[in-house]
């Protein structure tokens, strides 16, 4: 059964929104910063604790309509952004106690659904998968990039091991049309080696592009560290990941801002002399049995947070290092 027709007639469930809520302790009240709004599934949850604020940010501008009405009810309390949240820096937050900061990382259903955006298998007529403030849609990369680098994005931003000759095949193919979303399935499928029947042949490409059309890679390094910046002494940075390599980037840059230890391999006796950051766990948090039963698109989600232990808006990270080449290749970009 194709992933997206599942996903198509389930109902939209904020992922582990109790231990959400049990991690960044809202009943003690300041302002949350919600970096995904989405449905607002986490915003409304927090706004039902009379001391919270909580000022919410999307990149997508259809969150907006679900934000007004959030605001009417809140308005005291309730500040909508169409914001990507790279750019939670810009926000004037010096006299806010920001208490807790939470990214969601997956997509709602009504985004999978929208054909304007084009994230599902399904969906038809031209490429695009642009969340919002972008600055090139999939069709041009797809229509416009060389052979090497589309394989580059497909292989490290999807993980896909056929990237090699699904890039070939789509070099092949625009020769004798521009692609459209149909056309990219059927190359995929008829691309692949193996065959996967519990996972669409496309999961992994559409992964890909959507990440590099998103620039996915750098508005998480970026949200990360102007979040930690903004948060307040005892303050919580919640993140839930849906695939591997957010969480890799996740876990990185939590264990390098909790460990007292060289912040770069490349200089050895320079040690991190601050640590203003716990790690309560270093175990991710996942869905129950029960979450996942009533809510299948949980299954993958982990939950990770940290606590700034001391007031600082000094961050020493190596995390861009770390993760140049991926930064790299979203760099491709620029030349759409």
């Amino acid at each position: 059964m194709d992933a997206t027709i599942v996903l198509d007639d389930i109902k939209h469930y904020p992922v582990l929104l109790k231990n959400i809520v049990s991690v960044i302790s809202p009943q003690h009240g300041g302002t949350f910063i919600d970096c995904t709004f989405g449905q607002g599934g986490y915003s409304k949850e927090i706004l039902k604790y009379k001391n919270t604020k909580v000022i919410a940010l999307d990149r997508d501008v259809e969150s907006e309509k679900i934000a007004k009405e959030v605001e009417k009810k809140f308005p005291e309390r309730f500040i909508f952004k169409n914001l990507k949240f790279s750019k939670i820096g810009n926000l004037k937050l010096r006299n806010e106690n920001v208490k807790g900061i939470v990214f969601d990382l997956g997509f709602s259903y009504t985004q999978i659904k929208d054909p304007k955006k084009g994230l599902s298998f399904n969906s038809l007529g031209k490429l695009n998968m642009m969340m919002g403030h972008n600055e090139f849609s999939a069709n041009e990369a797809i229509n416009k990039l060389e052979e090497k680098e589309i394989e580059k994005i497909i292989k490290y931003f999807g993980d896909e091991n056929d990237a090699k000759i699904i890039a070939k095949n789509i070099v092949k193919f625009r020769e004798l049309k521009k692609i459209d979303t149909k056309d990219l399935v059927n190359i995929i499928e008829k691309s692949k080696k193996k065959k996967n029947f519990k996972v669409h042949s496309a999961t992994k490409t559409f992964q890909a592009l959507r990440i590099f059309v998103n620039n996915e890679i750098s508005e998480l390094i970026y949200g990360l560290i102007n979040s930690v910046k903004v948060l307040k002494k005892d303050g919580i940075l919640a993140v839930v990941t849906f695939h591997s390599l957010e969480d890799k980037i996740v876990k990185y840059f939590f264990k390098n801002l909790t460990e007292n230890k060289s912040i770069s391999r490349y200089e050895p006796k320079i040690e991190q002399k601050k640590i203003s950051f716990l790690m309560p766990q270093k175990k991710p948090i996942i869905p129950s049995e029960k979450e996942i039963k009533e809510n299948q698109p949980s299954r993958s989600a982990k939950l990770r947070y940290i606590i700034k232990s001391k007031d600082t808006f000094e961050i020493e990270t190596d995390i861009a290092q770390k993760f140049s080449d991926l930064l790299e290749i979203e760099n491709l970009g620029t030349k759409l």
